[in-house]
């Protein structure tokens, strides 16, 4: 049985996404390099900051970046390991654990956020109007994990 090729239009679709995505993460790692962080480094520090001062459980964490909970551990070590979070008991259960950032780690996010803001600017939010961001953003929500299943009106 043969495999039904896209059509010409879902080609264009699928195969921008995949150009841009790769040509946008490849700019926006290498923006952040000089800071000495990785781009699964930046987004683990990212949830911390956008968290705040109390923090996120690890297994949230490690959800929250798709990732396996032996990888994110490894993660979480090297973070410890040059001062950028510090985890804690979590309180309650006393079973699970919560990261949070340190100063050196909020210092450091500060400095990675304007430079990553800066660079998706350019790169990306800059070349759209607010019709675009708009329909982008009714796409990713389309597309959500939580959406699967559902049908959608075309």
């Amino acid at each position: 049985m043969a495999t039904e090729r896209l059509r010409e239009l879902e080609y264009q679709a699928w195969n921008g996404f995949l150009v841009t995505h790769d040509r946008l993460w490849r700019e926006i790692e290498a923006g952040i390099a000089p800071l000495n962080v990785s781009m699964a480094e930046y987004s683990v520090l990212a949830l911390l900051g956008e968290a705040g001062r109390k923090g996120m459980r690890m297994s949230e964490l490690a959800q929250r970046r798709l990732m396996s909970t032996g990888g994110f551990t490894r993660l979480a070590d090297r973070l410890e390991q040059r001062g950028l979070i510090e985890r804690r008991r979590a309180p309650g259960d006393g079973r699970g654990f919560e990261a949070v950032l340190t100063r050196e780690g909020r210092n450091l996010l500060r400095k990675a956020w304007r430079q990553h803001y800066s660079d998706l600017r350019r790169l990306f939010l800059d070349r759209l109007d607010d019709e675009h961001l708009r329909n982008l953003a009714e796409v990713w929500a389309r597309l959500a994990p939580d959406n699967e299943g559902e049908e959608t009106s075309a």
